[in-house]
């Protein structure tokens, strides 16, 4: 009898592939373990089980697999069906779906090595036969018994070795071999103890009194002894050496003596520090009026928007439907769009949980994510999981509640690579999956998710008002057209905004001033000719970064040194146009040379703990005034905080995109959420050209329902979501002739399926990206036609366009519901 697996590969390929396996392997293997699969001509990949049978392929003979690398799954049978779905619904391969989903760690993949072929005698090789290069990987050979390619490259300073390798496999000087590595290394600390011997006093007296005159060994002997009666924690070599100042040597010493033992432990690399746990909140009545409703809707099986204004105090509510999930023993998904977020979120979450709070972002390193993965697949450690969207992926086993807080940001859409899934729909899926409850929080509700609430396909949950004594800011918008014209603007500050600051900080309290572009300044223009420079890679041109006097493509790193005389025309008449969170920041520094000043944008926010460090210095009011892009508009909570400038609103509105009205309403009300969260009430300062313009009227005043009437109306007279869902498909090719006749026939054959469904091709508002032309099709689905019927002739019409040989060149993406 014979038995066979299919396999999911971590490749962007359709399907998954079928292998032959013995007896028994067969009875060893379940669904959701790894395999070591030969794929290819000679390169091994660690699979994923997906199904056992005993159906033999008709197409092909199938190989055997290489070795099986666990002893139970590692990716369980539901998280397998939520694949099928992603893959399924997003148009992309399983295999990009599992490298999504599992951390780098489990998915090994094999690695040439290079072996001397023992059959060619050392001698037998003079220098005359090889070159000087094949000499060194041979002599090198002699020394070791392999070498990596990465090696060899270093050994003979060459990026590119593989003809000189492959001449020598030809000629069987070496051999070239496919091995396994295991990535994960555990994290092993050094701890040192008291030996068993010397436990009792009359010992311990003895002990001090043979060091005798060694000082520096008695001291390690005392202050380890300080360090236990402090704690019960095992004490590490390295804390005992720095407590006592002493050296390796000493250490040593008194371990070679037998007074001391060392050992080691493995521990975790991502550990939770705070240990207290706070008492329970009480919560207001409207606060607990929402808890009420939000339960007696779970009942229901619907998702749950729970529509809070800014300050309404949604994370108390959040706080309690965890603690109910957590005593009946379930896992709870906390998903926030930002690391930014998580910073705060996580000291309230472990001030009232403590060990039970575990965090995954893509800021961890691969060990980090992997040990954190096997914690929940395992149920070993912390029931609250608070991450972005990645961590929708991971393995839950007995999930209870999913809590998707700002469910309005586009921050929870993947773009690259696929699956581009959206975090927030994907995890009404999962609770489904799961039989969990979802509550998606936000103060700005998407259209799409307001909607469903309107038509009874989610549940509506409201706190309209802030909690407590906080009253909501005031709002006040500043005609920059009027300013400008009576000269009462100092660089892009008015008389208006920067009396509000002075007045703020002399009462001792702090800025956000917000401001979404980031460097000192997006364009350089020469005043002779008209010339900007721009990116060689892309159709933008470069922004101007003062720090370090470059200008750089925010599309592709490209950057060069700032140019003090136009790169066209030679003229030192040079200057810059617009301006970006960097030139506030310079112009704060010139206005208000006495308040500390920092930045908050992608630049200083680059390093692991790095948003860290700036929201506990603002919380510290070690910071006066903060200065940053959108990521100061998603659910900061400072209580010091009463300004909020907006530097420019218009930039936000005059996007060209469907969304753009809805997104500017969604920011300028978050970052204007941000002022007067105590008693006091604060003051949001708009900067504008044009202050008539219904959305920030409808900011001024909080109108939501204002703005979901006018882009409802909107979006279903032009055939835009929620009334027609949308997929993007894009072609992308370094040739702009290959891209437009691949991109017009694609759109053709769309056409004959889905007629006027269709839209393009378009270039988008940026038509080259490192180097690459993209054209855009749009197809919109009607909600009454089937959704599954157009992906599939999609996918159809896909297929017979890569069969097409001067197409392949060109690559297609696939966005379903793209933001």
């Amino acid at each position: 009898m014979n038995f066979y697996i299919d396999v999911i590969i971590p490749l962007a390929i359709n399907n998954t592939f079928t292998y032959a396996i013995s007896h028994e392997e067969y009875d060893l293997l379940q669904p959701g373990m790894r395999v070591a699969v030969p794929f290819g001509k000679s390169k091994i990949y660690t699979g994923i089980v997906a199904k056992i049978h005993q159906q033999h392929p008709e197409i092909y003979t199938p190989k055997f697999i290489e070795t099986i690398l666990d002893q139970s799954p590692i990716v369980s049978r539901l998280q397998l069906e939520f694949w099928k779905w992603i893959s399924s619904y997003y148009l992309c391969s399983l295999g990009e779906v599992m490298r999504a989903a599992l951390p780098g760690i489990f998915l090994l993949e094999s690695e040439t090595v290079i072996q001397r072929n023992n059959q060619h005698d050392a001698l037998d090789l003079t220098h005359h036969q090889l070159s000087d290069e094949q000499f060194l990987v041979l002599e090198a050979l002699q020394k070791q018994s392999h070498l990596k390619i990465k090696e060899v490259g270093q050994l003979l300073g060459k990026k590119n070795v593989l003809p000189i390798l492959q001449e020598m496999a030809q000629k069987k000087y070496i051999l070239l071999e496919q091995e396994i590595f295991e990535q994960y290394k555990p994290k092993l600390i050094n701890y040192v103890r008291l030996s068993e011997s010397y436990e009792n006093q009359q010992a311990m007296n003895a002990m001090l009194e043979e060091l005798g005159r060694a000082h520096k060994q008695k001291e390690i002997v005392m202050q380890f002894f300080t360090l236990k009666a402090q704690s019960n924690k095992p004490i590490s070599r390295k804390k005992l050496k720095e407590k006592a100042q002493a050296s390796d040597a000493s250490l040593n010493a008194l371990v070679d003596k037998g007074y001391l033992e060392e050992y080691t432990l493995q521990i975790d690399r991502v550990q939770n520090q705070n240990q207290e746990i706070q008492q329970a909140i009480n919560l207001s009545a409207e606060q607990q009026a929402a808890l009420n409703q939000i339960e007696a809707n779970y009942k229901s099986s619907k998702p749950i928007l729970f529509h809070g204004i800014t300050s309404s105090g949604k994370t108390e509510v959040y706080i309690k439907l965890i603690d109910k999930q957590i005593k009946k023993g379930k896992q709870v998904l906390f998903l926030v769009p930002e690391i930014a977020l998580t910073t705060q979120l996580i000291k309230r979450l472990e001030a009232y949980f403590g060990q039970e709070v575990m965090v995954y972002h893509s800021k961890y390193s691969q060990q980090e994510r992997f040990e954190t993965y096997l914690h929940i697949y395992n149920q070993t450690k912390g029931k609250i999981i608070v991450g972005t969207r990645s961590a929708l992926l991971l393995p839950f086993q007995d999930l209870g509640l999913i809590l998707v807080d700002e469910s309005h940001e586009n921050s929870f859409k993947q773009l690259n690579p696929a699956p581009r899934y959206h975090a927030r729909d994907a995890a009404v899926v999962l609770s489904h999956l799961c039989k969990a409850s979802i509550v998606l929080g936000t103060a700005t509700p998407s259209i799409e998710s307001y909607y469903n609430a309107q038509i009874d396909k989610y549940a509506l949950v409201s706190l309209k008002k802030r909690y407590g004594p906080v009253v909501p800011p005031e709002i006040h918008l500043i005609n920059l057209k009027e300013k400008y014209k009576r000269k009462q603007m100092k660089g892009h500050f008015s008389d208006v905004l920067t009396e509000a600051i002075e007045q703020t900080l002399l009462a001792g309290k702090q800025v956000i001033l917000f401001q979404n572009r980031r460097g000192y300044s997006p364009t350089l223009e020469c005043h002779t000719c008209g010339h900007s420079p721009h990116c060689p890679n892309c159709d933008v041109s470069l922004t101007f970064h003062k720090h370090n006097n470059s200008l750089r493509c925010h599309y592709c790193g490209y950057h060069i040194a700032m140019q003090k005389a136009c790169m066209a025309c030679g003229s030192s008449e040079v200057s810059t146009k617009g301006f970006g969170t960097e030139q506030i920041e310079t112009e704060l520094n010139t206005l208000l040379p006495k308040a500390r000043v920092a930045r908050m944008d992608l630049d200083t926010t680059r390093g692991k703990n790095a948003y860290d460090k700036i929201i506990d210095k603002f919380e510290q009011h070690s910071i006066d005034i903060l200065v940053g892009t959108q990521m100061l508009t998603k659910g900061l909570d400072f209580r010091n905080v009463d300004l909020v400038g907006v530097m420019n609103a218009d930039n936000l509105l005059n996007f060209p995109d469907f969304r753009a009205h809805e997104r500017s309403f969604q920011m300028l009300v978050q970052v204007a959420g941000r002022a007067g969260r105590t008693a006091k009430q604060g003051k949001v300062l708009i900067q504008t050209f044009n202050p008539h313009h219904q959305i920030l009227q409808q900011v001024t005043t909080n109108s939501y329902e204002d703005m979901f009437k006018e882009q409802v109306y909107e979006r279903k007279n032009f055939k835009y979501p929620p009334f027609y869902r949308l997929i993007k498909i894009t072609c992308k090719q370094r040739d702009y002739n290959a891209v437009e006749e691949a991109s017009l026939w694609l759109s053709e054959a769309l056409r004959q399926g889905l007629r006027d469904n269709v839209l393009g091709p378009e270039f988008p508002a940026v038509a080259r990206i490192r180097n690459e032309y993209r054209k855009n099709i749009i197809v919109k689905i009607p909600m009454n036609y089937s959704v599954k019927k157009t992906k599939d002739f999609i996918l159809k019409v896909k297929k017979s366009y890569e069969s097409i040989g001067k197409f392949r060149k060109v690559k297609l993406t696939i966005d379903v519901d793209p933001v």
